[in-house]
């Protein structure tokens, strides 16, 4: 299911943002670049739709605060990580 905000984006899926953030918190402190996590993301690296879902779903992960962006690298944020740390598995 895909939310519509007032401005015309469609967000990704938020199962993606979901298994995005997991996999950058699980290999923490790994910091991996978008590329590289799009390899090791997407079951067919061909495939455009799913290229376009991980690329969107860290776009709203860097623009809600939960994953950092540092010139190709990417990593969670220390309140993504304190969250993690806390919340039951």
């Amino acid at each position: 299911m895909h939310d519509e905000p007032s401005g015309g984006l469609v967000l990704p899926d938020e199962e993606v943002q979901v298994g995005v953030l997991r996999h950058l918190l699980d290999l923490h402190p790994i910091q991996l670049t978008d590329e590289e996590l799009i390899r090791e993301a997407v079951g067919d690296p061909d495939d455009f739709a799913e290229r376009d879902a991980v690329r969107r779903a860290v776009g709203v992960l860097v623009a809600s605060g939960l994953v950092h962006r540092h010139g190709r690298f990417l990593f969670p944020t220390h309140a993504a990580l304190v969250f993690h740390a806390l919340a039951p598995t």
